[in-house]
């Protein structure tokens, strides 16, 4: 049984989150109708993460098992053609090794998170980026994001819903710059917490307009109460952008 792995992307503003539910329009649950009316066969998607409600992806890797030996072209382009008109796409299809896993075997996932800041709103870009009217000082947002480096404690930047063993991650990147009317956040760690992107996001925007100063993020964490978390950013500006696999467990 040939075990497929895809690259996809998809606008997340149509769905309640990837992780397919009953009667709700999900990216799982899209995928696996697409699946089906391709090859009929009734398969389980898996994923590297599951994105909630309003997030998006450029770069989420999933896999499937199926009967059939196919070509990985033959079955990137099927999928796609059951896909339309949804904003969902495949990007690439291959063949796994081995008992490589979608998320078992992801060493690292990558977020980014966008914010326009000017005073007028998108036209374009409506529900794919957070709006910020006032203006913010991406060095500042920078400065602050360093200080959730390393290996923490993450309970202030954890949801209460999160069902995550430990709140214990280790962020190996966390960056913030301007560019042109947007600012761009950047994190990178081998699994998030439940919402702890945009936990961190939005309290890093505080920063940002200049409600809160560096120190009083670095104490936030070290406080390791949700209660001391920022505002919450809203999920049209993220994006999943990718996930990387060790050498071994990689697809040919």
């Amino acid at each position: 049984m040939p075990r497929y792995r895809m690259t996809i992307e998809y606008d997340g503003r149509p769905y309640k989150g990837f992780q397919a539910q009953a009667e709700l329009a999900t990216v799982q649950g899209s995928l696996e109708r697409a699946i089906h009316a391709f090859c009929g066969e009734a398969v389980r998607v898996n994923a590297a993460g599951r994105t909630d409600t309003g997030v998006h992806a450029l770069g989420q890797v999933i896999h499937i098992d199926l009967e059939k030996d196919w070509r990985p072209e033959v079955v990137r382009n099927a999928i796609n053609a059951h896909l339309v008109p949804e904003p969902i796409a495949i990007l690439d299809c291959e063949i796994a090794v081995g008992d490589w896993h979608a998320r078992f075997s992801a060493t690292e996932r990558r977020y980014l998170y966008r914010i326009l800041n000017r005073e007028s709103p998108p036209a374009l870009d409506r529900g794919r980026v957070w709006h910020v009217r006032k203006p913010l000082d991406a060095d500042a947002m920078h400065a602050a994001a360093q200080t959730l480096i390393g290996h923490h404690d993450f309970t202030t930047f954890r949801d209460l819903a999160c069902q995550a063993k430990s709140p214990m991650k280790t962020m190996d990147v966390a960056q913030v710059r301007r560019e042109g009317d947007e600012v761009v956040l950047a994190f990178a760690s081998r699994s998030f917490l439940h919402r702890q992107v945009r936990s961190m996001t939005g309290t890093i925007a505080e920063v940002g307009v200049g409600r809160w100063a560096v120190e009083d993020v670095r104490a936030a964490l070290e406080a390791r109460d949700r209660t001391a978390c920022g505002p919450v950013a809203p999920s049209d500006g993220l994006y999943l952008t990718g996930v990387s696999y060790a050498a071994l467990n990689a697809s040919k």
